[in-house]
C-alpha cells in the first residue's frame, strides 16, 4: 500500500455518490504489528500451527484490521483530515488471509447540512468477494463554521522493518510479558 496523500475536503465539498478507493496487501508483518498494537494476541491470527487446525486452515487477519483500512481512507481522502468518527457499522462476512488484497470502497450516501455529517457505505472485498460491509457517520469540518486548523504534514516515518524476525508461533509472545489474573487488593485467593 502506497501512504495516501492527504485531500481536505469540507462539508461543502462534498456530494452523494463521491468514492474513493484504497488496495492492500495484507501481510504477515501487518498483522504482527496490528497484534502488538491492540493486544489482540488471538493464535488464529499469529500461529500458522494453531490456525491449521481451525475451519480457516490458515492465519487470518484481525477482523478490525480490515475495518482500520476504512478509516485509513476516511481520515486521509474522503471526507480526510479533520473529519471524525461519530459511529461505524462492521458486519464481517468473509476471513482475510496473509496476502489477500483488500480494495476498499468508501462512497458518500447521505449529507445531513445541519449538523456537518456525511453517512458513507463502506466495503471490502478479496478477489471480488465481500468480506466487510458497514456504514461510517462522520462529522466534517465546514467552511461555513471556521473550517479547520492549519495543516502541517510532517514527513512520513520510515516503513517499520519486516517481521522475518519473527518464528511462526513464538510470535504469540510478541515480547510482551505473561498476562496474570489480577488481584483485588485485600483480598486473599
Amino acid at each position: 500500500m502506497t501512504i495516501l496523500a492527504l485531500q481536505t475536503l469540507y462539508f461543502e465539498d462534498l456530494s452523494v455518490g463521491m468514492t474513493e478507493r484504497l488496495s492492500k496487501t495484507v501481510a504477515s508483518s501487518d498483522v504482527v504489528g496490528f497484534a502488538e498494537v491492540t493486544g489482540d494476541r488471538n493464535p488464529i491470527h499469529l500461529s500458522a500451527n494453531f490456525a491449521a487446525k481451525t475451519s480457516f486452515g490458515t492465519r487470518i487477519a484481525h477482523g478490525l484490521y480490515t475495518a482500520s483500512l476504512i478509516s485509513a481512507v476516511l481520515g486521509t481522502r474522503l471526507p480526510g483530515p479533520g473529519a471524525i468518527y461519530i459511529s461505524q457499522t462492521l458486519n464481517f462476512r468473509a476471513p482475510v488471509k496473509i496476502g489477500d488484497t483488500v480494495e476498499v470502497v468508501v462512497e458518500v450516501v447521505d449529507l445531513v447540512p445541519e449538523k456537518s455529517r456525511a453517512r458513507l457505505a463502506c466495503t471490502c472485498k478479496v478477489d471480488g468477494e465481500l468480506v466487510l460491509d458497514g456504514e461510517a457517520l462522520v462529522k466534517v469540518p465546514s467552511k461555513n463554521a471556521g473550517g479547520r486548523p492549519p495543516l502541517r504534514v510532517s514527513p512520513a516515518p520510515a516503513p517499520p522493518p519486516p517481521a522475518s524476525h519473527y518464528c511462526q508461533d513464538a510470535v504469540l509472545t510478541l515480547g510482551l510479558p505473561p498476562r496474570r489474573a489480577s488481584r483485588r487488593p485485600g483480598r486473599e485467593g
